[in-house]
């Protein structure tokens, strides 16, 4: 797809993961590159200090485990390799996605409306309450959202937004998917593709687990903490939300 360049993100010691997303590629006709994401297990120290181990604690209420900052790292590992390129945007996926067959169709209308957003996901784990703005394919609309919508298996960056989380997002203080989406923050115009042209599969196993024994989650007085952050989070959220749909209410369909 003219000035897209997609990205798999896939540990080394899963080959079977990437022949499965792969497989779905090449079905849609989407060449891609492959990212070596970044292994917990192999993890050196000075990836390790790019964690703000108390901010997460504090944020978050619960303790950080490598393989989200694995994960983190991996993304912002796109980031580098898309702004050293010479391609206009970046599809970014994770290798346990599932691509619906609408997925080109949808990519060519993102690309059609340019301006309308620098980072849009194609998958999401909460709705995100998406407010339509304009059509994107048949059936697909691009949204502002005013409600929480984590994951990142799937979405779309431009360089902007690619420049300005490399400029933000380090060091890690949140899962990846909990802070790459704060378009307020980050003076990003972040949309949402509903109904999404990308799913999770639920049979894959996350690779992102706590070591045995291990209880993540503090009690609920050492969360309170992160309760008030994200109260905060998610006003700011809405308030984001409500003002980029007026903008685009201005600019009409």
């Amino acid at each position: 797809m003219g000035g897209f360049q997609t990205w798999v993100i896939n540990l080394d010691r899963a080959p079977q993961r990437l022949a499965r997303i792969s497989a779905q590629l090449q079905a849609l006709n989407l060449p891609f590159n492959r990212l070596s994401a970044v292994d917990a297990k192999t993890m050196s120290t000075a990836q390790q200090a790019l964690l703000d181990d108390a901010t997460y604690r504090q944020k978050h209420g619960m303790s950080p485990v490598l393989g989200e900052l694995g994960c983190y790292l991996s993304h912002v590992a796109v980031m580098q390799a898309f702004v050293a390129s010479d391609a206009e945007f970046a599809l970014v996926l994770e290798d346990d996605v599932l691509l619906h067959p609408q997925l080109p169709a949808v990519l060519q209308g993102l690309q059609q409306h340019a301006a309308r957003w620098d980072m849009c996901k194609l998958s999401a784990v909460h709705s995100g309450t998406p407010q339509p703005v304009l059509e994107l394919a048949p059936g697909c609309q691009l949204a502002v959202m005013l409600s929480r919508c984590t994951g990142s298996s799937a979405y779309v960056v431009n360089r902007h937004a690619a420049q300005t989380y490399l400029q933000h997002l380090l060091p890690m203080s949140l899962p990846y998917d909990h802070v790459f989406d704060q378009g307020w923050r980050l003076g990003l115009k972040v949309r949402l593709a509903t109904p999404t042209p990308c799913g999770h599969d639920e049979n894959i196993a996350s690779t992102i687990v706590a070591p045995p024994g291990m209880q993540r989650k503090f009690a609920l007085l050492q969360r309170l903490p992160a309760f008030r952050y994200r109260l905060g989070n998610e006003l700011r959220r809405v308030f984001y939300g409500l003002r980029e749909w007026r903008r685009e209410q201005r600019l009409g369909r």
